[in-house]
């Protein structure tokens, strides 16, 4: 067995050991930033400790009814939230989530894309960003965290904001919607932006690169229970879990930067 495999085996034994001592359905609440970590290593999880993982998908925040927030706060029941930061800040502010419970999983950049095929636009510095934004034709962005800062911060801290809006679109996200990379894909926006780990893997795409650091909001991808989880124990274990350094290696691979194994 491969020295990662036995180690991640090694770890899950160890989940198991710490967590519910019996199988358990944990309902998992989950946005797309982290969705590719997620699906890759919940089986194992599931093979190794008996659980169960029962996922919905909804963005951070956001003013869709999808919205993890909007979810819990409707009556939704969920042992576990996975998302953005700033949306367990929410949860928090609404008395939504166990006080203490937030575990940090990875943190994220905002990039940005464009269709396949097509020049990619310098944007490695604030203005070489404003000028690529002015001279695009469409712009899109997603109804999640990373667009709701970008229409509210991002292009205001630019300059441009009131230059751009007449060709800016909201992408409703998964999961009745799609990623922003699909629509610039489509052909229908010249440039798109969104975390990475939700452009990387999408096809007909080119990635451009990262926005530049005095536009990037620090952003990480966040676990915490709800204020009325019913599998705590479990809940917890898949978060020591995904949160390991054993882990670390299909974080990367998603997209993202693994933080130090808590």
């Amino acid at each position: 067995m491969p020295g990662s495999a036995l180690r991640l085996l090694t770890l899950l034994t160890a989940c198991l050991v710490g967590g519910s001592a019996s199988a358990a359905d944990i309902k998992v609440m989950i946005s797309a930033g982290f969705f590719n970590v997620y699906k890759e290593l919940g089986p194992a999880f599931e093979k190794s400790t008996g659980h169960k993982l029962v996922t919905t998908r909804g963005p951070s925040v956001g003013d869709s009814p999808e919205a993890i927030p909007t979810r819990l706060a409707r009556g939704e029941e969920a042992d576990v939230v996975i998302m953005d930061g700033a949306g367990v800040d929410i949860l928090d502010q609404r008395g939504l989530a166990r006080p203490g419970s937030r575990v940090p999983l990875a943190e994220s950049f905002i990039g940005m894309v464009v269709r396949a095929g097509q020049p990619k636009p310098d944007i490695g510095t604030v203005e070489a960003l404003r000028k690529t934004l002015l001279a695009a034709k469409s712009i899109a962005y997603s109804d999640s965290s990373s667009g709701t800062y970008l229409s509210t911060v991002g292009f205001r801290k630019l300059g441009i904001a009131d230059e751009i809006a007449g060709k800016t679109r909201k992408v409703r996200g998964p999961p009745s919607g799609e990623p922003v990379a699909a629509v610039v894909a489509r052909g229908e926006a010249e440039v798109g932006f969104q975390q990475v780990a939700e452009l990387i893997h999408v096809p007909g795409v080119d990635f451009v690169g990262t926005v530049p650091p005095e536009i990037q909001p620090p952003t990480f991808f966040v676990g915490a229970l709800p204020k009325n989880s019913q599998q705590p124990e479990a809940a917890v274990a898949l978060l020591r879990f995904l949160s390991s350094a054993e882990a670390a290696g299909v974080i990367t691979k998603a997209g993202l930067k693994p933080l130090a194994a808590r």
